[in-house]
């Protein structure tokens, strides 16, 4: 496969494997998206919200899955995207990106999206409609 134009059902995108998941990669989507709930941040709190530690937020994770289709932006765009959170994020966790296409309709294509961190276990699990340009 050479585009996402030519991409057969059942075949997958290019896995993305992540840097593991830092404190500061934390704080700038924190800064970032305003979200400063210290659970994200400081250890401390987390552990007294009954935490293992601190975790990531759904949305850093969810707005990650987006980099499958970022190498693709000159053939369409993403025109839904849905997902349920599964599991925690954890710092130093290494999370794999994964896009399956399952369908095609017309300019649409139809991805089964998901996160997995290193042990296997599925953080976030979705759909995204992959809308393609027509020429």
């Amino acid at each position: 496969m050479s585009t996402i134009t030519e991409l057969m059902i059942g075949e997958s995108l290019p896995v993305i494997h992540l840097n593991p998941v830092s404190r500061i990669d934390l704080i700038k989507y924190a800064g970032a998206s305003g979200d400063f709930n210290p659970i994200h941040t400081i250890d401390e709190e987390a552990k007294k919200a009954g935490l293992p530690g601190i975790i990531a937020h759904g949305m850093w994770t969810m707005g990650n899955l987006g980099k499958l289709f970022t190498s693709y932006y000159e053939a369409g765009y993403i025109e839904d995207y849905s997902i349920r959170f599964k599991g925690m994020v954890l710092l130093n966790d290494e999370i794999s990106l994964k896009a399956t296409l399952e369908d095609k309709n017309d300019n649409q294509l139809h991805f089964a999206v998901s996160a997995v961190n290193q042990n296997g276990n599925e953080v976030i699990k979705g759909k995204v409609v992959y809308h393609l340009f027509t020429v």
